[in-house]
């Protein structure tokens, strides 16, 4: 079980490292379409499968609720979502940073003499 759950969990981290990395690609180039399809789907998709319900509402509110009316507007509201997805990540990376060190063998500070 406790496997399983690792490995969903390490699922979930490396799906929101490409996620990531295709926004900051789409980002970059100016490809508008393809940052719709990135937050529309791929991030609510992967919020819904990380438990992060509001990253999902919230994607879903930036095409549903409250559209964009400016090409400005969208690309704030990108920056926004890369922002919270980029912590997300950290704290994914620093509890797999803690998981390693609390799993390394520790050393003996006794001394024998």
């Amino acid at each position: 079980m406790l496997q399983c759950n690792m490995t969903s969990a390490i699922g979930i981290q490396l799906g929101l490292e490409d996620l990531l990395a295709d926004l900051h690609h789409a980002r970059r180039k100016g490809e508008l379409g393809r940052l719709a399809l990135l937050a529309s789907c791929e991030a609510r998709s992967w919020a819904r499968q990380a438990g992060k319900i509001d990253i999902s509402d919230n994607a879903s509110r930036m095409f549903i609720q409250q559209p964009c009316v400016s090409k400005d507007e969208f690309l704030g509201k990108v920056d926004e979502l890369i922002t919270i997805l980029e912590l997300h990540a950290q704290e994914y990376q620093r509890n797999r940073s803690q998981g390693a060190e609390a799993q390394a063998p520790r050393q003996s500070t006794a001394s024998f003499h």
